[in-house]
């Protein structure tokens, strides 16, 4: 009995085992198979979440601040607040948007939108080339520093305004004497920021470039202009703002069209709204012409590091 007793047990146990293996199988793709998956998807955050959490945080918090200028504004304006700064006379921003909703349905107003625009990219662009031109001379050769810095440094002072008469004294036409104001403002920023880019590039990589047979021309386009491209930009940007600037002081004087000379006539006829809204739209073109130059040199920005902000 024994014998036949574990013989039948022999027997069954494999087909036991037979029988519950496949069972285990089978079960254990279907029962792990979603749980897997499950926290993957999950926990991987959304494109829109991830564009908040890098840029668009930053932009909400710079429109917050924005808002609130504007309502302390409003509440200045409506009880009239006079502690040294009188808001007695400054127009509220609501009145301000409904003039602005009226200089929008006119065509005048763009107008001089457009003659401001071309002026300021015609002068502009004449101050990018010359500017960046005499400042790469000047931070190459001891010569040309010594023979152009000392009429940079004798006109950068003068302020626009003061060039005013003498331009129109020496050019034909107010159009001309406009962009020779506005050129002067922007071609200065921009050669010295030009002049002390080249100046702080690296002379360890010239000399490698120079060891290693590169011609001057190279050096020039591989080594200095590359290096010097930081301060180049930041001088860019900051010609742009100051050709603004200068734009308005000779429209002011000398113009019948642009944004300067509407701030301007808004005064002289006491319609304080279009007085700001001048300023704003000013502010606004500055603005928007600093962004295009900085987003169209980021190419060439690819290289460099950023850092510096927590």
């Amino acid at each position: 009995m024994d014998s036949k007793s574990n013989a039948a047990l022999k027997t069954t146990e494999p087909e036991t085992a037979e029988q519950t293996a496949p069972a285990s199988s089978v079960a254990s793709p279907a029962s792990a198979g979603p749980a897997a998956n499950t926290p993957t998807t999950a926990s991987k955050p959304s494109p829109a979440r991830l564009w908040f959490k890098a840029t668009g945080s930053r932009y909400l918090v710079r429109v917050t601040a924005l808002i609130v200028a504007v309502a302390l504004w409003q509440i200045a304006s409506d009880n009239g607040f006079n502690l040294y700064i009188n808001f007695d006379n400054i127009p509220a921003p609501t009145a301000v948007w409904s003039a602005l909703v009226t200089e929008l349905g006119g065509q005048e107003f763009y107008l001089h939108i457009m003659h401001s625009l071309q002026r300021v990219a015609l002068a502009y662009g004449l101050a990018v080339v010359l500017g960046v031109v005499l400042g790469v001379a000047m931070g190459r050769s001891r010569w040309a520093e010594d023979i152009i810095l000392p009429y940079i440094e004798l006109l950068r002072p003068i302020p626009a305004v003061a060039w005013i008469p003498l331009a129109i004294l020496m050019l034909p036409t107010e159009q001309s004497s406009i962009i020779f104001i506005t050129f002067l403002g922007a071609l200065f920023p921009v050669v010295l920021n030009t002049t002390h880019g080249v100046e702080q590039t690296n002379p360890t990589l010239i000399r490698a470039a120079r060891s290693l047979g590169a011609s001057n021309r190279a050096i020039l386009w591989h080594v200095v202009l590359p290096g010097a491209m930081p301060s180049i930009v930041a001088g860019l940007a900051i010609g742009m703002g100051v050709a603004w600037f200068s734009l308005l002081a000779g429209e002011i004087i000398s113009g019948q069209y642009g944004i300067g000379y509407y701030t301007w006539n808004s005064y002289t006829l006491i319609q304080y709204p279009q007085i700001i809204i001048g300023m704003l739209v000013i502010g606004g073109l500055g603005t928007l012409c600093t962004l295009l130059v900085r987003k169209a040199c980021n190419p060439l920005l690819k290289w460099q590091v950023k850092g510096g902000q927590s």
